[in-house]
Parts: structure tokens; C-alpha cells; sequence
């Protein structure tokens, strides 16, 4: 079909509009703090249990250590985490929160607050957005089994 190739049909611009629109909601709600929306992801991760390696962050964050480390570092510069390399194995690099970055946990919760309440969506609607982009991320990223169908409008 030819109306198939036009761009408000394309799943992946929706997926890809809604990322960029998320991304800035909360760098809007996060410049205050004087972090961008990498940063938070960052603590968020570490929020839910502190002491990781970078390797670690990254798998959790689906990002490469050639983009974390830059985020690790100004981290650190803020005075938010601490990088320490591990004595057992000289090439592991344990990111651990400091006492400001743990503080910030509670301003972050709040800050989740009030975007939900802009967004004018109910709870059931936000679970199940939510639950539908882990269920696409997880298949996208498994291998794929065979060729998409043209219905598939990715």
C-alpha cells in the first residue's frame, strides 16, 4: 500500500517521538537539579542498589562504556557518585552513590509525580504503555526469526 511509507504510520517515528518527548519532559523537571536525563537514568539504577561496576550500568542501561564513562565522570564532578577501582581486579570500576547523590532520590520521586500528573493519563493507561515498550524492547531485541511482514510497520 502506498499510504504504508508515510511517516505518522511508521512505528518506529512513534516510538522514536515519544523517546525525544519523554527525554525532554524530564530534562525539563531535571535542569533544576542541575542533571540531564542520562545522568538520572544513571542514578536511577544506582538509587535501587548502589555499588556497581561499569559494566554492570551499562548492560542495565543498554549503553557502551564509551558513552558511560563520560556520564560517570561528570557525575563525579558533581559531586553525585564516586568511581573507585576495584584492588582484586585493577581493570573493574565500582560507581558508588555519594551522600548528595543519594539525597537527590527523594527530588527525584517527586519530580516522577508531577510529570504523571501532566500527562493527563490514568495509571491503567501508563501501566499499560509501559508494559507494551518492555514487551517491544525485549523482542526487538532478540534475534530476529524470519523476515517482518509488510503489515508490521516498522
Amino acid at each position: 500500500m502506498e499510504g504504508d511509507l508515510r511517516l505518522e504510520n511508521q512505528l518506529c517515528f512513534a516510538l522514536y517521538d515519544a523517546a525525544r518527548t519523554m527525554a525532554g519532559a524530564y530534562q525539563a523537571a531535571l535542569t533544576p537539579l542541575g542533571l540531564t536525563y542520562p545522568q538520572f537514568l544513571v542514578l536511577l539504577v544506582l538509587w535501587e542498589e548502589d555499588c556497581r561496576t561499569v559494566s554492570q550500568l551499562g548492560s542495565r542501561l543498554h549503553l557502551d562504556s564509551g558513552t558511560l564513562s563520560p556520564l560517570l565522570k561528570r557525575l563525579e564532578t558533581l559531586g553525585l557518585v564516586e568511581r573507585r577501582r576495584e584492588s582484586q581486579d585493577g581493570r573493574a570500576v565500582t560507581i558508588r552513590l555519594t551522600e548528595r547523590g543519594a539525597g537527590l532520590k527523594s527530588q527525584a520521586a517527586s519530580l516522577q509525580g508531577d510529570l504523571r500528573d501532566h500527562l493527563a493519563m490514568s495509571d491503567e493507561e501508563l501501566a499499560a504503555l509501559h508494559v507494551l515498550a518492555a514487551r517491544f524492547c525485549t523482542a526487538a531485541r532478540s534475534p530476529m526469526g524470519g523476515t517482518p511482514s509488510p503489515a508490521d510497520h516498522t
